[in-house]
């Protein structure tokens, strides 16, 4: 059987539609299937539309958490939750296209675990937003050690490959890296983002670059390693001050006051608060895994009488 896991967070205009669709061409293509949405906590009437969808399509199946988590945990829980030999994971608002699943699902009955969708463009997207994506992705694959700029989330996963991922601990975990860090044996599916369906997107800047923040955190030191590089250059820049003030000093032509100091001191000052910041963040990630709370909370699913 293949899940197919989808978080929601205030789609209450697309369920119906994302529900019906993807049963419809599971169904033509002759796929046992479970339709499992993630309602992460949504402020409108999402869980009341899986609940209806519930009702009509009894491959569709809801989970409801407590509050809203975010959608790495959404996804988290969806598979973890996800009864099927493989799982397909894609996104509400039918960006993703649902006729692509069919091709995964092929795929893995050739023997692939890990089918990996891969975007042919970005779809309509501002300049500063694609630069801010490109410096993301760039570090990411860094951390990774393959090409990240063209993944997402739209991916199928074997269960060995579940099972692995479930089993991690880490509370901050980033699946579109992970799901590609495991290895195991895989391949690509090109597809080209749409418009939405319905509704509007929840992503807004401060999300975003909150995504980007935690993600590169979680998953790599790099900020850990800009810090060092910062003080090399300081450490460069205060030695050549340096070299130049003594020089000015023994040919009796140095500069009175301390302008010289002030601003290497600033400079200084900046880098190692810069520093201590990035050291702090990650030491709070730390405790966020040592409190050991769980990543997220379940109220109710649609099996619950």
């Amino acid at each position: 059987m293949l899940s197919v896991v989808i978080p929601a967070y205030n789609e209450e205009e697309i369920i119906p539609k994302t529900a019906k669709t993807i049963d419809t061409i599971l169904n033509d293509a002759g796929i046992d299937h479970e339709l499992l949405f993630i309602n992460d906590g949504s402020k409108d009437k999402t869980w009341e539309r899986i609940e209806e969808q519930a009702s009509l399509i009894p491959s569709v199946k809801g989970v409801c958490f407590s509050r809203n988590f975010g959608k790495e945990s959404a996804v988290f829980a969806g598979i973890a939750e996800a009864k099927g030999d493989c799982c397909v994971v894609i996104d509400c608002d039918l960006q993703h296209p649902p006729e692509k699943i069919v091709e995964m699902y092929r795929l893995w009955e050739q023997g692939y675990e890990i089918v990996e969708g891969v975007k042919t463009s970005r779809g309509r997207e501002s300049g500063m937003h694609k630069f801010a994506a490109k410096t993301f992705y760039s570090i990411m694959s860094d951390a990774v050690g393959f090409d990240m700029s063209r993944a997402s989330d739209f991916k199928l996963l074997d269960r060995k490959a579940i099972n692995v991922l479930i089993n991690m601990n880490e509370k901050n975990a980033f699946f579109r890296a992970l799901s590609s860090w495991v290895g195991f044996k895989q391949t690509e599916v090109e597809y080209e983002v749409r418009e939405r369906e319905a509704g509007t997107s929840k992503w807004s800047t401060r999300s975003l670059i909150k995504y980007a923040v935690t993600n590169i955190t979680s998953f790599t030191s790099a900020p850990m390693q800009i810090v060092t590089i910062m003080g090399v250059f300081v450490f460069v820049f205060g030695l050549l001050v340096s070299i130049e003030a003594l020089v000015q000093y023994f040919r009796g032509t140095a500069r009175e006051g301390f302008t010289t100091v002030i601003i290497l001191q600033c400079f200084t000052c900046s880098v190692i608060m810069m520093g201590l910041g990035v050291i702090g963040f990650y030491i709070s990630k730390i405790y966020d895994e040592v409190k050991g709370r769980p990543r997220y909370i379940i109220d109710k699913t649609t099996d619950e009488k």
